[in-house]
This record gives C-alpha cells, sequence and structure tokens, in this order.
C-alpha cells in the first residue's frame, strides 16, 4: 500500500492561516423554520455515550515495513461549547455508528476540497468492510450495523459516472450503498492492477542473473543485455519520436517490424512507472541527473485542532500547551503499541514458516518411505483409528466435500462436536473419491498430548493469518486430491493465469490448457479454455501455431470425432473473419489438421464450405494458400462421390487466384489428392482429364480474336500436374503388375528418369507406394512396350489413341506467334514424354507427329490448305519433343528436322513464323546454341539464296544470349561469308543479325569489324540505290540505338543517320521518300531518350531532324508538327548549357515532361490524319 502523503493533511496550519475567518455557525437560523440543536458542540455525543477512543488502521502497512497510522487524539468531551471536534473525530463517529453513506459523503466533499482523511481513506479503500467475512471475527476498527456487512455489487461503476446528487438522506439506502460498494471495488481493482503490474516488472527487471552482473560490473566495456521491458519502452518512444516529426512510413514500418506490441496505450509495454518524457526531453537532459522516486516518503502526520476548516467546526481560541503535550503523548504511546503489535505478527509469521518447513521435510520422508497397507474404507482399522484420533485431534475430523479436496482451511475451523464422527459418513463416500482415496495412504500428523477444548483450540487456531476469503486465497487453501479435483481446479485457475503471462511465453501454457479441456468434465469450462486457446496469442507466427495446431490434433485424438465437432470446429467458426490474418491462417491450417479427426459427413459438408467461404473472400494470400493446402487434405479424405463435381470447381477457382503462392499449392498439394481421390473413383481418364482438355478447347475457339492466356496456361498447368497421377494409374492397371516382385537386385531408377516434382505428393513413388516397387514395374513396363504391344492394356491405349491425338489437334489451332503459348505447351510435352519414358516417345509420340508433319512442299501449300509446317505443331514437335532426350541420335534427328523444315519453308516462299518460333524457344537454353548454329551453317553454306536469307534471319534471333566467344568464333564468321555472296538480298538479310551483335558484345575487336561492314553497306557506292538497304539500316539504328554502346551511337548511328536524312531531301521517287521518312522519324523517337552530348546534338540530331522535317513538310503536315516541337525543346536546351558543361547530356525524352510541351505533343498526335498503318508504327520499332 502507498504510504500517506504528507501534505493530504485533515487540518493544516497553511489553511489554517489562509482561512482565519471561516466559521460555521452553531445554530441554525430562526428564519430556515427548522428547530436548531441546543448552544453549545452541535456534535457533542450523549451523556451515555462513551468518550471516543483512538481508533487504528493496524492491517495497513507501507512497502518499506514501517507502519503508516493515521491518529486522531480528542480531549475529553464535556459538553462545553468552548470544546471542538476534530474531522477525525466526526469521521470516527460516522463510522461507529455505522452512518456510512454520510461518511462517504463527507470523505468525497473533503476529497474536493483537496484534504483528504487518512481514516476515511483507509476505510474506504479495505473491500474486506463491505464482504461477508466467514470464520474470522471482525477486527476491532470494523463495525458492522444489526443487518450484517454489506453485499458485494454484481457490477462495476467509475467513481466519475457516480450523481452524488442522489445521495441525499431521503433516498434509498440499500440502492446508495451498493453504488458505494461500487466506488470501491472499483478502487480496489485499480490496486490490484497496479499491484499486479509492479510485480510484472519486479520479474522482468530480475531476467538479468546475479552472476551476470557480476560480469557487467567486473568487465565495464561489456554492457548489459537490453531487458524485454526497456525494449519495449524505448520502441514506444521511438515510435513516439517518428510519428511526432512527421515520419509517418517509418512509423508504420517500424510498428510492423514490433507488430507484439501496442504503440497506442503507453500500459501495454507493462511498466509499472509513469510514461516518461519523450526521447528529445531525454537527450537534452541526458546529463543532468534526476531524482529517483525512491528517493520520496510518504508519512501521514496526526491532526491538529488548531487547522480544522472553518466552514466545518466553529472558530476557536488556541489549545493549552499541555493539551497539546498530551495529544501528542497519546499519538506516541499509539504508535509504540502498532509497533509492537507488528512485532508480535512478524515473529508468529516466522514460527509458521518454521512449522511448514518441518511439514515439508516429513511429507518428503514420507513420499520417500515404502506405502503402507491399501487403505479400506469399510475395514475395521478405519473404525479403530477414527475412534483415536476423534477424541484427541480435531484436524483429523474427514472432509465434507466428497473427498474432492483436502482443505487445509479445516485447520482453522475444527469440528466442535465432541462426538466421534459416524461411520456412516466414512463407509459411503463417493465411489469415483473412494476409488482414488484407496490407492493413497492415509496421512498422520503427531498429536499432542493436551486436553484442550474444542471451542478453545478453535478460538487459538483463530489466529492463525490465513488468506481464504478471496478466490485465489480459496484455490490454495484446498488441494485436490485425484485427477478430476485437478481438472476443476485448472479450469477456474487457467482464465485468471493466461492474462498475466507474457505475450512472448503464453504457447508454454497450450499443453496445460488441452490437458485441462481434454479431461475437464463441464462442457462450459470446455469451452472457455478451448476459446483460450485459439485467443491465446493475439498474432502468432508460425512456430506458435505449429504449436496449437499440435496441440488440437492430440486433443482430437485423445477425445475423438464428436467432441472434435461440438467443442473444436465452433472455435474455429468463430475465427473465421477475424480482424488478423494470422488467426484466419489458423483457422485455414486446423481445418486440415482436423481432418482426419472429424466425422466424415462434417468432413464433406461444414469443413469443405468454411473453406470454400474463406478461399473466395478472404484477401490474404497466405491465407488462401492454407486454405488451398486443407483442402487438399480433405480431398485425401473425403469420399462422396457427389463431391466431385464440388472438388474440380474449387480447383478451378484456386488455380485462377492471383497470387502465385496460391496456385503453387494448388500444383503441390490439392491436384495430387484430387487425382488420387478421382483415381479410386475411376474418373481420371473418363472425367478429369476430359473436361480440362474441352476447356482448352473451347478458350481457341473463342480466341480467335484474341486468345486468353492466362487461361490457357492455368488448364494446361493443371494437365501438366495431372501427368505423374495418370502415369501412376498405367503402371497400376497394367497386364503384368500381378507379376511384379520386390524379392531380387531391384536396380534404382536413374535420378533423370522423372522430371523433377513439384511436391512429394508428383512423386510417381509415392503414388506407388515405394521406389521399390516403382523400379520393379518400370522394368515390367519397358520390357512390355518393347516386346508384347499394349493388347489388352485399357488405361495406356486410352493414352495412345484418344489423349495424344485430341492434344495434336489442339496444338496445330494455337497461335504460332504467342511465344507465351508455344513455351507452355512445349514445356507439357516435355513432361509427358519423359514421365512415359524414351520407348513410350519413340514408338508412339514421334510417329503420331511425324505423320502429320510430313516434309514436302504439299504441307505448305497454304492456298491448298495444307499449312501444317507453319503452324505451331512444328516448334512444339521440335521443343517439346525432340529434345526429351539428349543422345547423339536424339540430336541429330532435330538437327535434320530443323534443317528440312528451314529448307522447305524457304524454297516454298512460306512465312517463316514457325521456324522462328522453334529457334526462339531452343535459344533460351544455352545448351542448344551450337546445336542451332549447326542447323544455320547448314544454311549458310546451301545453294539456295532463298535458303541462306532465311538462315541470315535466323542469326538474330539466337544471338541474343549467347557467348561473345561463341559468337566470335562461329556467327560472325558465318555473316561475314553470307556478305560476300552475289545477292543483295541475302546481304540485307545479315543487317538485323549484325545489329544485334552491336546491341549485345562488348569485345572491341568483333565491335570494330561489324562496324565495318555496316560502314561498307553505307559507303560503298553499289549500295546507294538499294532502297530496300537503306530502309534495313535505319529499322536496325533504331532497335539498337537505344542499348548500343554510347561511343558507337555518337560516332556512327547518328552521323550516319543525318546521311540519310539529308540524301532523302533529294529523294525524286515519292514512296521512297515517305517510306525512308517514316522509319527516320521512328528511329529518330527511340534515340530521343538516349543521352546525347551536345556536340553530337549541334552537328547531326538537330541538323538530321532538320532534314527530316523538310520532308515531313511536304508528305505528312502532321508528322512536321511534332518534328518542329522536338527541334525547338533541343535548341532551347542548348542554348541554355553553358560551353563549361562539356560532359553534360541530356534527354529530349526528359525535356518533353514539361506540362506545356507535353500538352502539345500529345494534342498533335493526336490530330495526325496518316494512314492506319503508317500511324501504328509511329513510336513502334520494328524488329
Amino acid at each position: 500500500m502507498a504510504s500517506v502523503n504528507p501534505f493530504n493533511l485533515s487540518d493544516s496550519e497553511e489553511e489554517a492561516e489562509r482561512r482565519p475567518n471561516e466559521t460555521i455557525h452553531t445554530e441554525r437560523n430562526p428564519s430556515e423554520g427548522a428547530p436548531g440543536p441546543p448552544p453549545g458542540n452541535p456534535f457533542s455525543p450523549p451523556a451515555d455515550a462513551e468518550p471516543p477512543t483512538l481508533l487504528l488502521s493496524s492491517n495497513r502497512t507501507s512497502p518499506s515495513g514501517e507502519g503508516s497510522v493515521s491518529v486522531a487524539a480528542t480531549s475529553a468531551m464535556a459538553g462545553t461549547a468552548e470544546t471542538r471536534i476534530s474531522v477525525d473525530g466526526i469521521a470516527a463517529q460516522l463510522l461507529r455508528d455505522q452512518y456510512i453513506l454520510t461518511a462517504l459523503e463527507f470523505h468525497t466533499e473533503l476529497l474536493e476540497a483537496g484534504r483528504e482523511l487518512p481514516r476515511l481513506r483507509d476505510y474506504f479503500s479495505n473491500p474486506g468492510n463491505f464482504e461477508r467475512q466467514s470464520g474470522t471475527p471482525p477486527a476491532r476498527d470494523q463495525v458492522l450495523g444489526p443487518g450484517g456487512p454489506l453485499h458485494r455489487a454484481g457490477s462495476i461503476s467509475t467513481l466519475d459516472s457516480l450523481d452524488f446528487a442522489r445521495y441525499s438522506d431521503d433516498g434509498n439506502r440499500e440502492s446508495d450503498e451498493r453504488v458505494a460498494v461500487l466506488e470501491f471495488e472499483l478502487r480496489k481493482a485499480k490496486e490490484t492492477i497496479q499491484a499486479l503490474r509492479a510485480n510484472l516488472t519486479q520479474a522482468a527487471e530480475s531476467e538479468v542473473t546475479s552472476q551476470e552482473r557480476k560480469n557487467f560490473k567486473s568487465s565495464p566495456e561489456i554492457q548489459e543485455p537490453i531487458r524485454p521491458l526497456e525494449k519495449r519502452a524505448l520502441n514506444f518512444l521511438v515510435n513516439e519520436y517518428l510519428l511526432k516529426h512527421d515520419h509517418k512510413l517509418s512509423s508504420i514500418t517500424f510498428s510492423d517490424e514490433n507488430d507484439d506490441q501496442d504503440f497506442e496505450l503507453w500500459d501495454d509495454v507493462g511498466l509499472n512507472i509513469p510514461k516518461p518524457p519523450d526521447l528529445l526531453h531525454l537527450y537534452r537532459n541526458c546529463g543532468v541527473s534526476v531524482p529517483s522516486p525512491r528517493d520520496t516518503v510518504d508519512v501521514s502526520v496526526g491532526v491538529d485542532f488548531g487547522d480544522l476548516p472553518g466552514n466545518c467546526i466553529a472558530q476557536d481560541p488556541p489549545k493549552k500547551p499541555d493539551l497539546l503535550h498530551q495529544q501528542q503523548t497519546e499519538v506516541v504511546q499509539e504508535l509504540e503499541y502498532q509497533i509492537s503489535l507488528l512485532t508480535n505478527e512478524k515473529q508468529s509469521l516466522a514460527e509458521q514458516i518454521k512449522k511448514l518447513q518441518s511439514e515439508i521435510q516429513t511429507l518428503k520422508r514420507t513420499v520417500s518411505s515404502p506405502p503402507p497397507a491399501t487403505l479400506d474404507l469399510g475395514s475395521h482399522n478405519i473404525s479403530n483409528s477414527t475412534t483415536t484420533t476423534s477424541s484427541i485431534d480435531p484436524l483429523a475430523v474427514p472432509p465434507t466435500d466428497n473427498g474432492q479436496y483436502l482443505d487445509i482451511r479445516r485447520v482453522s475451523e475444527p469440528e466442535t462436536n465432541p462426538d466421534p464422527p459416524s461411520s456412516q459418513n466414512i463407509s459411503h463416500p463417493h465411489p469415483q473419491s473412494h476409488n482414488k482415496l484407496k490407492s493413497r495412504p492415509p496421512v498422520q500428523f503427531d498429536q499432542p498430548n493436551r486436553k484442550l477444548s474444542p471451542a478453545f483450540q478453535q478460538a487459538l487456531l483463530s489466529f492463525c493469518r490465513m488468506c481464504s476469503d478471496s478466490r485465489l486465497g480459496a484455490e490454495v487453501s484446498r488441494i485436490a486430491d485425484s485427477e478430476e479435483s485437478v481438472m476443476l481446479m485448472l479450469g477456474r485457475c487457467l482464465p485468471h493465469i493466461v492474462p498475466n503471462v507474457l505475450l512472448a511465453k503464453r504457447e508454454e501454457l497450450i499443453p496445460l490448457i488441452l490437458c485441462t479441456a481434454c479431461l475437464h468434465p463441464e462442457p462450459k469450462e470446455r469451452d472457455q479454455l478451448l476459446h483460450i486457446l485459439f485467443n491465446l496469442i493475439k498474432r502468432p507466427d508460425d512456430e506458435q501455431r505449429q504449436m496449437i495446431l499440435t496441440g488440437c490434433v492430440a486433443f482430437a485424438r485423445h477425445v475423438g470425432p464428436t467432441r472434435v465437432e461440438a467443442e473444436l470446429l465452433p472455435q474455429c467458426w468463430e475465427q473465421i473473419n477475424h480482424k488478423y490474418p494470422e488467426r484466419r491462417l489458423l483457422v485455414a491450417e486446423s481445418c486440415g489438421a482436423l481432418a482426419p479427426y472429424l466425422p466424415k459427413e462434417i468432413r464433406s459438408s461444414l469443413v469443405l464450405s468454411m473453406l470454400q467461404q474463406m478461399l473466395a473472400e478472404d484477401k490474404a494470400d497466405m491465407v488462401r494458400e492454407a486454405v488451398v493446402k486443407s483442402l487438399g487434405i480433405i480431398m485425401g479424405y473425403i469420399d462422396d462421390p457427389d463431391k466431385y463435381s464440388q472438388g474440380f470447381e474449387l480447383m478451378l477457382l484456386s488455380l485462377g487466384d492471383p497470387s502465385e503462392r496460391v496456385v503453387s499449392a494448388v500444383h503441390q498439394v490439392f491436384i495430387p489428392a484430387f487425382a488420387a481421390w478421382t483415381t479410386e473413383l475411376g474418373t481420371l481418364q473418363t472425367a478429369l482429364i476430359p473436361s480440362l482438355l474441352a476447356r482448352i478447347e473451347k478458350l481457341l475457339m473463342q480466341g480467335e480474336h484474341g486468345l486468353d492466356e492466362h487461361k490457357l496456361h492455368v488448364f494446361l498447368s493443371a494437365l501438366q500436374s495431372l501427368t505423374p497421377p495418370l502415369f501412376a494409374v498405367v503402371l497400376q492397371s497394367a497386364p503384368f503388375t500381378s507379376r511384379a516382385k520386390l524379392t531380387g537386385d531391384i536396380p534404382a531408377i536413374e535420378v533423370t528418369r522423372f522430371p523433377r516434382p513439384a511436391s512429394p505428393l508428383q512423386d510417381v513413388a509415392t503414388i506407388i507406394g515405394s521406389r521399390e516397387m516403382l523400379s520393379a514395374l518400370l522394368l515390367l513396363y519397358d520390357y512390355q512396350l518393347e516386346h508384347e504391344g499394349t493388347t489388352g492394356w485399357d488405361s495406356l491405349l486410352w493414352v495412345v489413341n484418344q489423349l495424344l491425338p485430341q492434344l495434336i489437334e489442339i496444338v496445330g489451332r494455337i497461335n504460332v506467334t504467342s511465344s507465351t503459348c508455344v513455351h507452355e505447351f512445349s514445356r507439357f510435352f516435355w513432361r509427358l514424354c519423359r514421365t512415359f519414358g524414351k520407348i513410350f516417345t519413340n514408338t508412339k509420340v514421334k510417329p503420331q507427329f511425324q505423320e502429320i508433319l510430313r516434309l514436302s512442299e504439299e504441307n505448305v501449300d497454304v492456298s491448298a490448305g495444307n499449312d501444317i509446317l507453319t503452324k505451331a505443331t512444328v516448334p512444339i514437335y521440335a521443343t517439346g519433343v525432340l529434345t526429351c532426350y539428349n543422345q547423339d541420335e536424339d540430336r541429330k534427328l532435330l538437327v535434320g528436322f530443323l534443317e528440312d523444315v528451314m529448307t522447305t519453308l524457304s524454297l516454298s516462299h512460306a512465312p517463316l513464323d514457325s521456324l522462328k518460333a522453334s529457334f526462339v524457344e531452343l535459344g533460351a537454353n544455352p545448351v542448344y546454341h551450337e546445336l542451332l548454329l549447326t542447323v544455320l551453317w547448314y544454311g549458310v553454306v546451301h545453294t539456295s539464296a532463298l535458303v541462306r536469307c532465311t538462315a541470315a534471319r535466323m542469326f538474330e534471333l539466337v544471338l541474343r544470349g549467347m557467348s561473345e566467344a561463341l559468337v566470335d568464333r562461329r556467327a560472325a564468321p558465318a555473316l561475314i561469308t553470307l556478305c560476300s555472296g552475289p545477292e543483295f538480298s541475302v546481304r540485307i538479310s545479315t543487317i538485323p543479325a549484325f545489329g544485334t551483335i552491336m546491341e549485345t558484345v562488348t569485345q572491341k575487336e568483333l565491335l570494330e569489324r561489324v562496324k565495318m561492314q555496316l560502314a561498307s553497306f553505307l559507303e560503298d557506292p553499289q549500295y546507294h540505290d538499294q532502297h530496300s538497304l537503306h530502309m534495313e539500316i535505319i529499322r536496325t539504328f533504331g532497335r539498337v540505338g537505344p542499348n548500343a554502346e554510347p561511343r558507337f551511337r555518337d560516332e556512327f548511328v547518328l552521323p550516319h543517320l543525318h546521311k540519310l536524312a539529308l540524301a532523302n531531301n533529294s529523294q525524286t521517287v515519292e514512296s521512297k521518300r515517305i517510306d525512308i521518312a517514316t522509319q527516320l522519324f521512328e528511329a529518330y523517337s527511340a534515340l530521343s531518350c538516349c543521352f546525347i552530348s551536345e556536340e553530337v546534338m549541334v552537328n547531326h540530331f538537330l541538323p538530321g531532324l532538320r532534314c527530316l522535317r523538310a520532308d515531313m513538310e511536304q508528305l505528312s503536315p502532321e508528322h512536321e508538327v511534332i518534328l518542329s516541337s522536338m527541334i525547338k525543346e533541343c535548341e532551347i536546351k542548348v542554348e541554355n548549357r553553358g560551353m563549361a558543361d562539356a560532359q553534360g547530356s541530356m534527354s529530349i525524352a526528359s525535356s518533353l515532361v514539361g506540362e506545356d510541351a507535353k500538352t502539345k505533343f500529345l494534342s498533335k498526335m493526336g490530330q495526325l490524319t496518316t494512314s492506319g498503318a503508317m500511324l501504328a508504327n509511329v513510336f513502334q520499332r520494328k524488329k
């Protein structure tokens, strides 16, 4: 208890001097209409009243152990008018006469005047004065009225919410008393909270061991580690500083990194101290010593009658010195009496501690000794021992609570009946407690040879100070003696323990909570405990959630499906829409973890609906990911065939989720589990895979004007994940399955035999059961395919005769220019062929493709409809089937196929999109660069110029990503060889490849060689009239210029563009002139985003733009306006630059960011009225 503040005095000299003239009339004015008391002291007691005594509050001690006593000493009241009564005397009289409400009003008025009276404060802050007490006589300073102690009220209200106008003498006394009790309970609760916080602070501050403190003291250079409470306090101050100084983003990030702390409430820190000043104040005062609050001590003093308030007591002349001396003497005497009481109490507590220690030693010896014979409650031994002990020891009275508890309060409440207890109470106990007590030896105590009456012994033992009237005291006083009583005790105590445990350590309570919830007999208590379990941690992390889930599974194994449904599932349902995603994540994970222990009807209805709702509505990716995994577990235990359609829709819904982690969980868990169920139902080949194929075909039919590539990826990825289960079905339904033996030497499966699975559930060995069984089946599978065929093998025949033809037909309908679609189908066929094996690929897959892809000019006749070689079938066959295996014969087959396709398409003047798609897909893997260069060298040395042109254009596709050594050794010589040929078309076809080298290579020698070759194209007189060559060079410069080396751009690209623009001004053929001008406009638009030096801009860039503007004035006025704006902006920038900024550079694109220029530019672009083809290509870089 905090000590009394010395400034809260009942009567102070300062107030007496400040208000010397304030008095209160002792007689009523006759005009008031009410008879007043006779003259004299209106507070004088009647003649027969006993004189007031000194009332002490002896049960309140300061933290230092010294008594803090409020004393009110009065002189003998003889009834004279000159005698005055102190405020403390008035309070004592009111309390003695049980005027509780009047005393409360008096106390409130004194509080409002700032003059707290210790007697009233101590009385009203002690809840024992208003609670029903049992077994202990009232203290001498506790006065009870005829109605007994006040009853505890059922609700709590704060002091500020009370209306004191209701507390009048004409009101209902009982209701007023209840309101007063509410105030005191609130005050007591606040004191309890303060005490708990003090204990928490003390425990946290003592975490550093004494040995560690010695180390820190002995080694000053070692800094003592930060304590948890210090860390939380500093976190609070840092966050407060960030908010005050508008560092809001930093504050948000800091709060997210410390999500276990509430930065809006200082009490969340847990310190039992007021909030310190902010960081700025601490920094400014870091060198100033601040006095510790422990340096100040609160004391209480006596009341001086000369300082009574004038509005309460009439002002009297000062006391005589002898009267004051008498009062001080009485105060000293009372203090000495109080000290003697505390000394006696200390001695009694020390004796009690010694006694308890001796009992502990006795119990230890009893436990270590062999147990005595079994206690038979119906035997003769019990009756004899009962007769013996009942006449001597009142402590041996049997319990009256059916043996559930051994109540140590019996020590202070012995049986008053001297007769021996009846045998009926002993021979017919509760059957359950009888069984539990039967294995427990009787407790024996040493009985003194005394002849004390039970009444005297009870009165003597009543002086033992035990707290048995509070909830905690009642729990401590009775010790459980059976498993059931332990559960009952834990069920009552855990709700009070959990809130006082640190958040970071609450998972330590999970075993205790679960054990109690499992074994507690009351359903309501079990529900409360499980509610505590799911709300144990505000935002549980991964480890804490795993601990809770482990406990839930253990609980489910112990209690069975009925209680899991009735007790655990409601807790999940309550948290399904919780505001914290971690709590919803716990629900999603719980549904999957509890799936094996739920009734099958609930598993396929309620739980499935819960997860479906969370999958559709939850906004957190991690929650939906957990939902998908739990749905996969549900699919592994569901056995209702009617739920197949719902499972299929859930698969499509989850595959369309925007989060990659959710889609990944679908492929890792849900699809394998769903496929396993459909395998058991027999619908994998008849329903699931055909449904996905039908959706792909429908998507292709609807996507003639624009294919939804995302949906195609969703369906195709699902088919890809279904490939391992499909192969497992083929193996398990094969004719040789019954012949598979695990005896003998079974060779190990090659590591590269199957593609790497996305999860263990997609591993064929896991689906089959073991790697040994899979190895045995694979041996028989390869032998069957190679020697015995597929007769009677229905599952494999379905793959060969239905699945593969349908897939090949779908492949021929996709857009060959869509690199995404080509890549997805190529990847699917690669995994399909690798899963089913090389023999299956060579004998079943390749023949079907080769039958369609007959390499002849008939198959590229677009007019006749035979254009299969121009479709996506070519790249998918080349990259998805022919690359499955990388042996020499496989590589030769791939090289030959690509050479034949290149030759056939070139000689037929067919589109090269299918060949380009093959080169792009293969060129993405460096493993195939050498192979592609081999194919291209075949085209370089081909006799036909058409084939050489095709090979030259293919170089542009494979040079990206190729090593510089390979480019220097093989690609560049091949291109220079092509340039040495007689055909101009072949030379022109090499220009894009040379541009790609300039864009991607950094080797100077190679770049110089390429630069010389391009310079020959531009400066050789034989190329001056080659319009197509100039178009290709300008297009290449616009494409590679922004990414090429700055020196190459400034010294080669921009000067030659200037020359071409200048030459175009004198072009007489209008069609050629507008073609060159359009390509120049695109090239300058692309190069305007580059940083161009001032010299190059003045000498080449601006002159080239002016030449281009001259062409556009005649050919396209709309373009001329844009060019004028660009020229004006460039000129302004050049003028604003000083000559000293020789190394500076500027960006034309950044100069157009100004609002005026931007508005003008966009408005002019909107006014373009040129042809659609030209307008679409204004700012598009051609490839």
